[in-house]
């Protein structure tokens, strides 16, 4: 059956997306990557052994499936390059899986240097990034100032719009930061010297998915970044720098929202955020470091230990309708079985009001107080359970008030790291 699923993360990232869009790739033909940088990533662990991929889709794994980086990630082309080079010395023939759109934007040392200088300078309070330039470089995309792959190919044009863009940016760096330039001539040298790698696998990715959906193929559209990070409808200014719901899917890719079938959301059973910004279900306490422990929580790429809370409902709500979300799928459930008693915020109160649909903007959500509602735990041993029946009663009826809180249903839940740790509730590709 040929269907058009996003796979997306509905809370702050770390969700396990990887490892939902991986169980689901074997039944698409296509896997795209629509938004994001080599800032997130996704942890596949497949017969015990455990890859981690930033920019390059979960179905690289997969024999006879395309993977496509379209035109809304922004690249670095010495990560990539990186990145493919771990996979192929695995034997995986990434040249023959993997597709990069020619309109992709690049990231350039100097993003890099950005990205530091205002992580550590003292003109502006820390957001929390990775510090890898990818909001730099969606800036410089909006100003239309930026480089795109298909630059790497016309080394003239290359180097004129690079000469104008390392005008600006070194400008940046040394007079507002105070720090030092960016070479212009090594920075050129390095972007020429990835094009011929490029080159083959580079194409026009939207017209590709066109010629997908037209013969009728199953495509999976992954994101990177929770949607409770999306620029616009997130905890604004602790977001990322693209669009991460649902409609980021199509915007990434030039595939019009028409062509999409579902839209899954991932969650884990409780909830986590890296960096800052509010967080009103966190447990600075020995719970929270008890689901950071269990739940091996620090992140795939930065190594950054997360914060750890109880799962927030007023705010899945929100990502739920800005998803448009068909189901989710449940994540980590099997880091809850030592506790005797599990919370589960139902609500918030604020200035003496009840709130069920979490406000916007993070200034008004860091007032929030959440109205908790306590479960009943299960204490007993959930981890790679494959049969929704073998769950302990209290866990079903966990997952079963996750789901009524949220009006989704849940496809799929995860009790283990490993592909095969999951239960399936009902297949997405039908």
């Amino acid at each position: 059956m040929s269907r058009r699923i996003v796979v997306i993360g509905s809370q702050w990232g770390d969700e396990g997306k990887g490892k939902i869009a991986d169980m689901l790739t074997g039944r698409a033909r296509h896997v795209v990557r629509f938004q994001g940088g080599h800032n997130a990533g996704h942890t596949l662990v497949i017969d015990g052994q455990t890859t981690v991929l930033r920019l390059i889709p979960s179905g690289i794994l997969h024999a006879g499936t395309t993977n496509h980086i379209a035109n809304g990630v922004v690249v670095s082309p010495s990560a990539l390059a990186a990145e493919r080079a771990e996979l192929e010395a695995r034997d995986v023939p990434v040249a023959d899986r993997l597709r990069i759109s020619s309109e992709c934007s690049l990231i350039l040392p100097s993003h890099v240097s950005l990205d530091a200088a205002r992580e550590s300078g003292a003109r502006q309070a820390a957001l929390g990034t990775t510090g890898r330039g990818i909001g730099p470089a969606y800036e410089d995309k909006v100003a239309r100032r930026g480089l795109r792959v298909g630059d790497l190919f016309n080394p003239s044009r290359l180097r004129e719009r690079l000469e104008v863009a390392l005008d600006y940016h070194n400008f940046v760096l040394t007079q507002y930061y105070q720090v030092d330039a960016v070479d212009y001539q090594q920075t050129c040298d390095d972007l020429l010297a990835h094009a011929e790698a490029l080159k083959p696998i580079t194409t026009d990715v939207t017209n590709a998915l066109r010629g997908a959906c037209m013969a009728g193929d199953s495509i999976l559209f992954e994101g990177a970044q929770g949607a409770l990070l999306d620029i616009d409808h997130g905890t604004y200014p602790f977001v990322t720098s693209s669009n991460t719901i649902a409609g980021g899917a199509s915007t990434g890719t030039g595939v019009g929202p028409g062509y999409i079938d579902d839209v899954i959301g991932v969650v884990k059973a409780y909830t986590t955020r890296v960096g800052g910004g509010p967080f009103p279900t966190e447990q600075d306490n020995a719970t929270g470091r008890h689901l950071a422990e269990r739940g091996n929580e620090f992140g795939s790429v930065t190594g950054r230990p997360r914060r750890c809370g109880w799962f927030d409902a007023a705010a899945l709500r929100r990502s739920a309708f800005n998803n448009g979300l068909s189901s989710l799928g449940v994540t980590k459930l099997d880091v809850l079985d030592k506790l005797e008693s599990i919370r589960v915020c139902i609500g918030y109160q604020l200035d003496g009001q009840r709130l069920d649909f979490a406000p916007a903007g993070a200034d008004v959500l860091a007032r929030c107080e959440p109205i908790y509602e306590d479960l009943p735990g299960w204490q007993s041993d959930t981890s790679g359970v494959r049969e929704l029946a073998e769950l302990p009663p209290n866990a079903r009826a966990y997952l079963d008030r996750l789901a009524e809180l949220v009006d989704t249903p849940i496809d799929i839940v995860s009790t283990g790291a490993d592909r095969t740790d999951a239960i399936v509730c009902r297949d997405p590709f039908g």
